[in-house]
């Protein structure tokens, strides 16, 4: 059970139980037009398609103005191109602001009342065949004053109809709503080395009608912005070797002012992230302060430190979430724990919460409120481990709810499995976190299993919701493991500590020891199990299959790791962090050091140990791969393929680490499907 610690607004609270079902289904005639209809029925005999699945959404986003008098939305159609729209909610017009015949807008804000930024994101190409940046365009709600402001082109050096120059195309969106009261908005400007590493980030105010930029000062190579609840810039990180430095931008003089120096990577006492300011000037950090969870804190900066006490706490979990707020309050947090939720201060959301909730009993229904309210218009996202997202209003003096739009309406809940999250404990004591899913309608005893091993693998590997692959192998009769292995984070430094160092060692364990317990609780048969994952996923895969070949029938690695060396040797970086700042300060106290840890190193590294790789194994990667490059797949295959006739190998051309094209998650995940039957499935 989850508590929540609320300092100082209120008395700690249980959060609510969490169980799947299906939400009662709503429309709005004008966006019927635009977007896709609910699916419904009883659960079929036969499992869902393999597309329902692994097909790229249709309805893929909605965010409300400023106001909530009107809702933008992003969506297409089996053939069609992601465009975006924007309904009036008085009348439920809609008129379509934004659409390419070539590409599909990606994410979107508002700015204001008034206008809309976006970017492009071309869901029809892999990331081998990438030759453009995102792009940065402004539109206004009706359709008018449309302009690119960045260049969408790598290459392009030609200014439009020879009137300006646009931004370059590392221009980005910042991610901040900001103040939402002008035509103005703040991007950032990723500069790159020779070498083309990142090398600092520069911050611009950017007017989207006249497209003219202006620089904000920085303190030096800075990597993260913070505005404050003006929406202006108010807090720069920078970069130097492994030293961040958090600065203040005073609002008087404009300049920068020290707040603290730490280890960027080891972070410690003093180590924290800037994390929002609420209405009333409060900076909030997130930070351990030497305990073992992260929690939310004040940060006095008139004595530049932090202060004591928590604002916010989980027990169990590390802070996860941010803050909510209008124009004048503090309402609430969002937060991560076993799944999402939100804790609201101002008791009207309290209510309001309670309203929605009482609606869809048995979903998570995260609402953000618009910034400066005029209607009585809420936009809720809701879905549960057996329904994926759906967007809905709440009008919140009616007290109704209204369907939007949903990202896979032919998913049928019945036909979904049961996940929770359960623990087990490791053979030396550590309690491990970890996701059980079940197939639907089954007996959930002396199920075919599949141990899903996360990427990172010092990030946290899932939460409670739907989940693609995990619901596509339970609709096929597989009880999926998902464990969350020391080095995982979002449980504490302990936990994430425990996995320093321990690649193929008390991790690898970690994982058999669920397996192992799957087992003696009667969920898994003994001689049915298998383990996949991606990235360290696959690494696991590869050290499952060599360390526990009674345990495993056989093994299935996409974009794995194959040798920890490669990581220090190899062209490109394992880690989407600069690479060489990588490599110097994390890799070798995470990981391991290639002089100092050798012997280790060599024990477990799936490329050495290949002779013993006995057990059927699938083999699928990217050619474009740049974090877990192509060579890793081909020395494996190559290093097995002499005493394992059993390897089946595949490789995508345009793909990346992972597979962002539906034809090949499709292609892949039906290789998977037979792969399972053949080694795992009916007896």
């Amino acid at each position: 059970m989850l508590v929540l610690h609320i300092y100082p607004f209120g008395e700690p609270r249980a959060a609510k139980a969490l169980m799947p079902h299906r939400i009662a289904r709503f429309t709005r005639a004008a966006l019927l037009a635009l977007a896709t209809s609910a699916g419904g029925g009883a659960a079929a005999q036969a499992p869902p398609p393999i597309e329902h699945f692994f097909a790229n959404p249709e309805f893929t986003g909605a965010a409300l103005s400023p106001s909530a008098r009107f809702l933008a939305v992003r969506l297409g159609g089996p053939a069609a191109r992601q465009r975006l729209a924007v309904v009036d909610l008085n009348d439920d017009s809609i008129k379509v602001v934004a659409q390419f015949s070539d590409t599909d807008v990606g994410d979107f804000h508002w700015i204001s009342e008034q206008r809309l930024v976006f970017n492009l994101a071309d869901q029809r190409i892999g990331q081998g065949d990438v030759r453009f940046g995102p792009g940065l365009y402004a539109v206004n709600r009706d359709g008018g004053e449309w302009r690119q402001l960045a260049d969408h082109n790598i290459d392009s050096l030609a200014e439009p109809s020879g009137r300006r120059k646009l931004l370059p195309w590392h221009t980005f969106l910042m991610g901040q709503s900001g103040a939402q009261d002008s035509n103005s908005v703040y991007v950032l400007s990723r500069k790159y080395d020779g070498d083309g590493e990142l090398d600092y980030v520069n911050l611009l105010q950017l007017d989207t009608v006249s497209g003219i930029g202006r620089p904000v000062e920085r303190p030096g190579k800075t990597r993260q912005w913070l505005l404050d609840q003006q929406g202006e810039p108010r807090i720069a990180t920078t970069l130097d070797g492994k030293t961040a430095t958090v600065w203040y931008r005073e609002p008087a003089s404009g300049k920068w002012r020290k707040l603290a120096e730490f280890d960027a990577y080891q972070g410690g006492r003093d180590g924290f992230e800037p994390l929002a300011f609420g209405p009333d000037g409060t900076f909030y950090v997130r930070s351990n302060m030497g305990r073992d969870h992260t929690a939310v804190y004040a940060y006095d900066l008139a004595a530049k430190r932090i202060v004591d006490t928590p604002v916010v706490s989980l027990d169990g979990y590390d802070f996860y979430g941010s803050l909510v707020s209008d124009k004048n309050r503090l309402l609430g947090v969002h937060y991560l724990s076993d799944a999402e939720a939100t804790t609201w201060f101002a008791p009207a959301m309290q209510a309001l919460q309670k309203q929605v909730d009482a609606l869809l009993p048995s979903t998570v229904n995260l609402i953000t409120p618009p910034l400066r309210p005029e209607t009585p218009n809420l936009l809720v996202l809701s879905y549960s481990d057996r329904q994926p997202i759906r967007y809905a209003l709440f009008d919140t003096e009616k007290g109704s709810l209204k369907q939007v739009g949903e990202r896979r309406p032919a998913i049928l809940a019945a036909q979904m499995g049961k996940a929770d999250l359960v623990h087990y404990q490791a053979r030396d004591g550590l309690p491990i976190p970890a996701w059980l899913t079940l197939p639907a309608g089954g007996k959930g005893k002396d199920l075919p299993l599949v141990v899903l091993v996360h990427d990172g693998p010092y990030v946290r590997g899932d939460a409670w919701g739907w989940n693609p692959e995990v619901q596509f192998l339970a609709s096929r009769g597989y009880a999926v493991l998902q464990p969350e292995f020391r080095g995982s984070t979002g449980f504490g430094d302990k936990h994430y500590r425990a996995g320093w160092k321990q690649w193929g060692l008390k991790m690898q364990d970690d994982i058999a020891d669920g397996a192992k317990w799957a087992i003696a609780q009667g969920i898994a048969a003994p001689a049915r199990i298998c383990i996949a994952g991606t990235g360290y996923g696959g690494y696991a895969t590869l050290m499952g299959l060599v360390k526990d070949p009674e345990l495993y029938q056989c093994g299935v690695n996409w974009a794995g790791v194959t040798d920890i060396n490669l990581l220090y040797t190899g062209h490109w970086s394992f880690s989407s962090n600069t690479s060489d700042a990588w490599k110097q300060y994390v890799m070798p106290e995470l990981i391991g050091d290639p002089l100092k840890d050798a012997a280790q190193l060599a024990a477990t590294s799936p490329l050495q140990q290949a002779s013993r790789i006995q057990r059927p194994l699938l083999l699928a990667y990217g050619a474009a791969d740049r974090r877990v490059p192509l060579y890793h797949g081909t020395k494996l295959r190559d290093a097995v393929k002499g005493s394992n006739p059993d390897v089946e190998w595949v490789v995508y051309e345009e793909e990346g680490h992972g597979w962002t094209l539906p034809k090949n998650r499709i292609d892949f995940w039906s290789r998977v499907e037979k792969f399972l039957a053949r080694h795992i499935g009916k007896p």
